[in-house]
């Protein structure tokens, strides 16, 4: 999807080729042609999907509206994003679909508490996803695509920024809470809220953001979309490894 995905945005304009930056992608760079990335997206499109196929012997039936979904949804995303649903199709696939698809090949069955519980994944991710739209307001109203952040202006995609990667560890909270009480699904382990260790790299993302017209350093703006990925990458680890640690100390 994201070879997909640059493709069309060099072609429409909103990458400039052979313009050098630490987030420009290989297409952009010209190291791929645009045909030749989309050919690269089609193969990897019918790899996973035959993947899957394959797996619903042991799945079951629920993976393949599962995987048909995910895919409709990475097919499409180009057309979404340039219409505000880039956020929503992220989410989607990072987040629910993603989780709901991994639980039903380890257990045969569909279930909506895994999906529940990917929220705070999927919303780390979008922060990411926006931080990229986020920086590049300017050019993608210049090329007529309309973003959440281009519709939220600077503003409000400050707040919308901060929120996407704080609900994450609130939610994380309350869920484990809730759940404990019996109010919520399974009880969760209390050693889920190891994730609470990642929460300083978060406040360190949203002063970035904050200093956005006077960074500390030059492309901190520019790049926070990988520091984001950071932050996401934190979070899903301490996650595993609250769940894992949850399991050996029987908590």
């Amino acid at each position: 999807t994201n070879l997909h995905s640059d493709a069309d945005d060099l072609e429409k304009g909103l990458d400039k080729p052979g313009e050098i930056t630490p987030v420009t992608g290989a297409v952009a760079r010209l190291w791929l042609t645009p045909a030749l990335a989309r050919r690269g997206a089609y193969a990897l499109y019918a790899a996973g999907s035959l993947l899957g196929l394959l797996l619903l012997r042991w799945a079951g039936p629920d993976l393949l509206w599962i995987g048909a979904a995910g895919v409709a949804v990475g097919v499409l995303y180009s057309v979404l994003k340039y219409r505000a649903l880039g956020d929503l199709a992220v989410f989607v696939n990072f987040g629910l679909l993603a989780t709901a698809g991994a639980w039903t090949v380890q257990t045969g069955s569909f279930s909506m508490v895994p999906a529940a519980w990917s929220v705070p994944a999927g919303l780390v991710v979008v922060a990411i996803l926006h931080a990229n739209n986020w920086r590049d307001i300017a050019s993608d109203r210049a090329g007529g695509i309309r973003t959440m952040a281009g519709l939220l202006g600077d503003g409000g995609s400050m707040l919308y920024y901060c929120l996407l990667v704080c609900v994450p560890f609130v939610y994380t909270l309350a869920g484990v809470a809730l759940s404990r009480r019996g109010l919520a699904g399974p009880a969760m382990p209390w050693t889920l809220l190891a994730v609470w260790l990642a929460f300083p790299l978060a406040l360190s993302r949203m002063r970035r953001a904050a200093r956005r017209r006077a960074p500390a350093a030059p492309l901190d703006f520019v790049t926070l979309d990988g520091g984001t990925a950071q932050l996401n990458m934190a979070f899903g680890l301490l996650s595993v490894a609250g769940l894992l640690l949850g399991r050996a100390l029987g908590a």
